[in-house]
């Protein structure tokens, strides 16, 4: 099959990972086009209309055209102008799939978007978190991926001396009300001096962001009862990861990883946080065991072949009926 994701701006990154995992597979061939560029990450682009040339709106419109899927990530529907084009004119004969990823719009109010798909015979529905799918069960959970092999997801070799002075510790808040960034900063300011090392990264390119977490000792991704693609990222670098997963994300991460044994350090409050900052602290080698683990899960658990390969089973499988005439 040959898929075209739309959206208005990737997030996070994951629609471009997932466009090349699916082509490095070879079972189907995979584009995006995004509208927007938001915040400074740089990530990869593929097809970015703002960019485009006479050649790339032409091969923008032969997509549009020739692929069998439409595959919409986060709120964007055939209705989301992509230059001179409109998805809805392209409509006929594709499968639609709407991808759902956490945007503030969905969370406030799934129920408008669960009316809408099903008033529009929408059934091809997925969502990128187990909390999403709390709010939309009717949808299947696709977990995202990271690229594990890829040098700045490959844990980075250190000498003793790396593991010396205080606990070197990330943070990337996309949005710091959603993360818990002030009450990460004020676990912090209470530990005792030397103890933690902050490395908050903010609004710097992707491979900077990359770069810097694989250089600490331990990633604080947030304490909201779910897991983001900070984690993700932070495992794969072999490096422990602190998340208040509350149980029913662990339920569902079980249930895809196959396995009890979950990499994360968690915390759900901010007394647990500090609990488990003096400990790592404490003892360096826990962190080296820790961060041990957390690659090994990625190997064996959440590969990107194992993510991708969940994705193109889906397509496989979903509903191929026409769409309703609108």
């Amino acid at each position: 099959m040959n898929v075209l994701m739309i959206a208005v701006n990737d997030p996070a990154g994951t629609g471009i990972q997932f466009c090349k995992a699916v082509n490095r597979s070879g079972r189907h061939t995979c584009r995006i086009v995004t509208l927007e560029t938001r915040y400074t990450h740089a990530w990869e682009k593929d097809l970015h209309v703002p960019d485009l040339d006479e050649a790339g709106l032409a091969e923008l419109e032969r997509l549009l055209k020739t692929s069998d899927v439409f595959h919409f990530h986060m709120t964007a529907d055939e209705h989301l102008r992509l230059g001179p084009f409109c998805p809805a004119d392209h409509l006929r004969g594709k499968a639609v799939v709407h991808h759902e990823h956490g945007h503030h719009d969905f969370r406030s109010d799934p129920r408008r978007f669960r009316d809408k798909y099903r008033a529009l015979g929408r059934r091809n529905l997925l969502v990128s978190t187990p909390d999403l799918h709390a709010m939309m069960p009717e949808a299947q959970w696709q977990p995202n991926l990271v690229p594990q092999d890829e040098p700045l997801f490959l844990p980075l070799s250190r000498t003793p001396a790396c593991w010396q002075g205080p606990l070197r510790l990330a943070h990337s808040p996309t949005r710091k009300d959603l993360k818990n960034t002030d009450d990460l900063l004020a676990v912090v300011e209470q530990l005792p001096p030397g103890c933690v090392a902050l490395d908050l990264i903010d609004n710097v390119p992707n491979a900077e962001c990359l770069a810097r977490k694989r250089a600490c000792h331990v990633l604080f991704d947030h304490m909201q009862g779910y897991y983001g693609v900070s984690s993700l990222e932070g495992l794969s670098q072999g490096i422990p990861v602190i998340a208040g997963l509350d149980e029913w994300n662990r339920r569902h991460v079980v249930e895809f990883a196959g396995t009890h044994e979950l990499p994360w350090v968690v915390a759900r409050d901010r007394d647990e946080l500090a609990a488990r900052l003096r400990e790592l602290a404490a003892d360096r080698a826990l962190c080296r065991e820790l961060g041990a683990a957390s690659r090994l899960f990625v190997e064996r658990c959440w590969s990107e072949a194992k993510v991708a390969g969940r994705l193109m089973d889906f397509w496989e499988n979903m509903d191929r009926a026409p769409l309703p005439t609108p």
